[in-house]
């Protein structure tokens, strides 16, 4: 999840375009293989299909809350001068909120990928609200300590290229849209995200989570039981040395 001040944004677009079904399940305009019901919960984006491999979504990466990185003239604009993530002062960086265009592709069957690879500087996920998950740094091995003052009161930012995304919790999500324990997106890997809470309120503490941050238990999503990622307070706050599964591309 590593924002690329270099530039990676024009190497790692992200493409998330969603359209969240009304029913339960969705099928494929070209193939009708079924959408696991679960990926309806992903509401930011403007379609997913399902090839039979893997499960494609698109999005515009525009978050649906407000934020002082809009353009003044957006509806969702809104300025603010508060605190963020961690209590910091919120500090607006130069950049604002532009409008994507790419294609994810995850697995449809998300498996253990032994040599565990690095998770990119640039999206390495996708948030049910269409937004980009990124990594614990805000460049090459540079921690988000800085960076940190500049997330909104969403805690979410823009870089360079104005790509939205989130570091850390997405607070509109775990307090509007879900809750601290519910479902916040996927990884790359196909593996599910969840807030920083399991379902009977404990919180979660890197402690209990391996070092690619997260754990395998049932979740409400999964009955029978997945490896699953968790966001928390303190750093690698969503994914620590690498993805658990086996990573699916993104593309413009």
């Amino acid at each position: 999840m590593k924002l690329n001040k270099l530039g990676l944004g024009g190497i790692f677009l992200l493409v998330f375009s969603v359209s969240c079904s009304k029913s339960d399940e969705t099928t494929t305009s070209t193939t009708s293989i079924t959408v696991p019901a679960v990926y309806n919960k992903i509401y930011g984006a403007t379609s997913i299909t399902n090839d039979g491999t893997y499960i494609i979504i698109k999005t515009k990466d525009l978050p649906d809350h407000k934020s002082p990185y809009y353009a003044t003239t957006n509806a969702l604009y809104e300025a603010y001068s508060g605190t963020t993530f961690s209590g910091v002062n919120f500090n607006k960086n130069p950049n604002s909120i532009v409008e994507q265009s790419g294609t994810l592709k995850i697995p449809v069957n998300p498996k253990v990928d032994p040599a565990h690879s690095a998770t990119p500087l640039g999206p390495i996920g996708i948030a049910l609200n269409g937004v980009a998950f990124f990594n614990q740094y805000a460049g090459p091995s540079q921690p988000l300590t800085n960076e940190i003052t500049s997330f909104d009161k969403y805690y979410g930012h823009p870089q360079q290229s104005g790509m939205y995304h989130y570091h850390v919790e997405p607070l509109y999500l775990t307090t509007v849209k879900s809750s601290k324990s519910g479902l916040m997106g996927f990884l790359l890997d196909g593996f599910p995200v969840y807030g920083p809470q399991e379902e009977d309120g404990t919180f979660v503490t890197n402690s209990i989570l391996d070092e690619y941050h997260g754990h395998t238990h049932k979740t409400i999503d999964f009955a029978s039981g997945i490896y699953h990622y968790h966001f928390t307070a303190e750093a690698p706050y969503l994914n620590g040395s690498g993805f658990y599964g086996t990573p699916g591309t993104i593309s413009q």
